[in-house]
């Protein structure tokens, strides 16, 4: 079992496997590094060496009651990345992890980045205001902490379902993944993860987008029910300089579990590319 410890004293579980190019991945909510673990295989029998930590408060990681917010998290993976001396790094975020590589980038800049994967990610924005119509209300956010507040084992169970689409006509019910879901989400603290909702859905990344000065890879499902696509993506699209989109049909907010091969086939020609 790796783990680091930060200069405030978290300790931070991660998994480093392989040699070659490193490739880091950053979880999204509730998450840990193990809903990467499709990606941590294939990407490691390709040649890379594969990187992926629990966010504090996440996963195996120490629970925290301060320090839940976005700064911080962008300053861990900052401190792991040099303490690992990753460089020419492929960084990968999901969701709540792609405002983390965003932000990053935005306090710490690229010098030790070779390439970015934006999948599913926040940014810039989710919350709906004046300026961000297509964004999501913020009483759903509010439901959200009141959910994970008293009933988390269960609104983590029913998440799954707009999670990875399985509500639409046509999708398969996988009741191991569901499940998978849940026992990921309970390792985490129930504090940070009430924190984190915040950090996902408030907090503006039009700067940290802005910043990104490598080639970018967006990829977001068109029938994403956590993070709709015309509030992130195609936004995030027309903020990052040189970024190609490249949109999944029908794909959900989980399509990098439940589409992995061809998940894993685009995100292995983009970087080879």
């Amino acid at each position: 079992m790796s783990s680091f410890t930060t200069t405030d004293g978290t300790r931070l579980f991660y998994k480093d496997w392989g040699k070659g190019q490193p490739i880091l991945f950053a979880h999204g909510w509730p998450l840990s590094s193990d809903a990467w673990d499709q990606q941590l295989l294939f990407f490691g029998q390709q040649g890379f060496r594969v990187i992926a930590h629990d966010r504090r408060s996440h996963g195996r990681s120490d629970q925290t009651w301060e320090g839940n917010n976005m700064d911080q998290y962008a300053d861990d993976l900052a401190e792991l990345i040099e303490a690992l001396d990753l460089r020419d790094a492929i960084l990968v975020g999901h969701s709540t992890g792609g405002g983390e590589v965003a932000h990053y980038i935005g306090r710490h800049g690229t010098a030790r980045v070779a390439k970015v994967v934006l999948v599913g990610a926040v940014p810039p924005l989710m919350l709906q205001t004046k300026a961000n119509p297509h964004g999501t209300p913020l009483d759903v956010f509010d439901g959200i902490r009141d959910s994970t507040a008293k009933n988390r084992s269960q609104f983590f169970y029913d998440l799954t379902v707009p999670f990875y689409g399985f509500n639409r006509d046509g999708v398969a019910g996988n009741e191991g993944l569901r499940e998978n879901f849940r026992r990921i989400g309970l390792q985490g603290g129930i504090k940070g993860q009430y924190d984190c909702v915040h950090e996902f859905s408030e907090v503006d990344y039009t700067d940290d987008l802005k910043r990104i000065d490598r080639p970018t890879l967006i990829i977001h499902g068109d029938d994403d029910q956590i993070v709709p696509i015309a509030a992130s993506a195609h936004r995030a699209a027309e903020m990052v300089p040189n970024a190609t989109l490249k949109i999944y049909p029908g794909g959900s907010h989980g399509l990098a579990e439940t589409e992995a091969e061809r998940f894993n086939a685009d995100v292995l020609d983009f970087i080879r590319g």
